[in-house]
């Protein structure tokens, strides 16, 4: 009986003591990440203005956003646009050097490095330094176009190239996913392309029927972070298109880069109505949930798991 008591004391102890160790972390859960979350639902469904207490409004708002409200589905086309061109472009360069660095070449530690390099640099230095590069008059790219006699593109300021403009930027950037390519080229087993030089396969037969199939996880993966990525664009155009100085708000021009995110924050921080807002996040949050759950029920039609 003592004994007993004295195991259950000690196991009282244990979990007071497990508990003290975590509740730092149980503490900025509870209040950095629960307490927000359920709070934005709940004001989604209110008018609040951060000055006057929240009035719950059912699914108006919602309705607003639907039905009332074009910007929104401005941001929708735009930020659609980024996900159908640029997560495709971004994908098959970062492979592509992926596979070019995993080749026997000289200085492949270095052209690594070089290429993983922009994916360490902010992200508000790096907007200002595609600012400059895009700069229709002194930029770097005009520069060069120029010298073979080709006028180029007002880049930023035009609202046909505005868009591309950002996909060739996040090229930029690709160092990140090269990485995670180059950990899944090396986990291929080397016997896969001795047997395949036996048969007399060629480089393409081999990337097209060994690299790929056995990539498809990593692909899957890249393919996934990089949709969360592009439904979440922010950073870049907002530093890249609001008129420093003037009135002009990100997104120009002509709400050409008006990308979902940007929205949301211009409706919860520069005219305050965050129930909006928590809004337009909700709904956010089910696109990302409904696009990531697509991908998953599809992968089991072409991603290869090794022994499966």
């Amino acid at each position: 009986m003592i004994n007993s008591v004295l195991r259950l004391r000690k196991k009282h102890s244990d979990l007071a003591t497990g508990l003290a160790f975590i509740s730092p972390w149980i503490i900025g859960f509870l209040a950095f990440v629960l307490y927000p979350l359920l709070a934005s639902f709940y004001y989604s469904f209110t008018r609040f203005n951060i000055i006057q207490a929240p009035r719950w409004i059912g699914l108006e708002g919602y309705a607003e956003l639907f039905f009332d409200d074009p910007l929104f589905w401005i941001s929708i086309k735009n930020t659609l646009y980024m996900l159908v061109f640029g997560l495709p472009s971004s994908l098959v360069v970062s492979l592509l050097l992926a596979v070019l660095l995993n080749q026997n070449i000289r200085f492949k530690a270095f052209f690594r490095t070089l290429f993983y390099l922009p994916t360490i640099i902010p992200a508000v230095a790096s907007a200002m330094l595609w600012l400059w590069i895009f700069n229709p008059q002194y930029g770097l790219i005009n520069s060069v176009l120029a010298l073979i006699g080709i006028r180029g593109p007002g880049w930023l300021v035009d609202p046909k190239w505005s868009k591309p403009a950002f996909i060739i930027m996040d090229l930029w950037g690709v160092g990140g996913a090269m990485v995670i390519y180059l950990a899944g080229l090396q986990g291929i087993p080397e016997q896969l392309y001795e047997a395949a030089d036996i048969d007399g396969a060629s480089w393409m037969q081999k990337f097209w029927r060994i690299t790929i199939p056995m990539l498809t996880p990593t692909i899957l993966f890249n393919l996934i972070l990089g949709a969360i990525s592009k439904l979440q664009y922010f950073t870049a155009p907002y530093i890249m298109t609001r008129g420093v100085g003037t009135n002009v708000p990100p997104g120009s021009p002509l709400n050409s880069t008006l990308f979902y995110s940007l929205l949301l924050f211009q409706n919860a921080f520069a005219y305050f109505k965050m129930g909006y807002a928590s809004a337009m996040a909700w709904i956010l949050f089910v696109l990302i949930l409904v696009i990531t759950l697509v991908l998953f029920r599809s992968s089991a039609r072409w991603v290869y798991y090794e022994g499966q």
